[in-house]
C-alpha cells in the first residue's frame, strides 16, 4: 500500500481533501470532543452528541472506524456491548478540534449579530 506523507488539499485529486472532509465534519467533530476522556458505548455518544440520528452516528462512526480514529470493541456478554475508543491519531485531533470548539464558543455572538445584520440588509 502507498503511503502519502503531504498532500496539497488546493488539488481537487488530492486525498488531502478526503481527511479534511472527514475532520470537517460536525459530527466527527462532536464524537472527537465527547471520546476524549474515554470509551463510550452507542448509546452514550447518542445522548451526547444530541440531535444525530442513529443512521447518521452509525455512519460517521464506521468512517472514523475506517479512517483509523476510533476503535470499536466489542464485548461478549448479553446483551453485546459496544464501546467506540479514539485511537492515538483520533487523540492528536483533540487539540485542534478543541481549539476550534473554544473558537466557536467565544465568537457565536458575533457570528450570530453577523449573520442578523446580513439578513437586515
Amino acid at each position: 500500500m502507498e503511503t502519502i506523507e503531504q498532500g496539497d488539499a488546493f488539488d481537487p485529486n488530492c486525498p488531502t481533501r478526503m481527511v479534511l472532509d472527514r475532520i470537517g465534519d460536525r459530527w466527527t467533530v462532536l464524537v472527537v470532543i465527547s471520546l476524549r476522556n474515554g470509551p463510550r458505548r452507542f448509546t452514550e455518544l447518542r445522548r451526547k452528541v444530541n440531535g444525530v440520528t442513529p443512521k447518521v452516528l452509525t455512519q460517521t462512526l464506521r468512517a472514523m472506524e475506517r479512517d483509523g480514529l476510533v476503535t470499536r470493541e466489542v464485548f461478549a456478554e448479553v446483551p453485546p456491548r459496544v464501546e467506540y475508543t479514539l485511537t492515538p491519531l483520533g487523540m492528536s485531533l483533540q487539540t485542534p478540534i478543541q481549539a476550534i470548539a473554544d473558537w466557536a464558543e467565544a465568537n457565536v455572538g458575533k457570528v450570530m449579530s453577523a449573520r442578523e445584520a446580513s439578513l437586515q440588509a
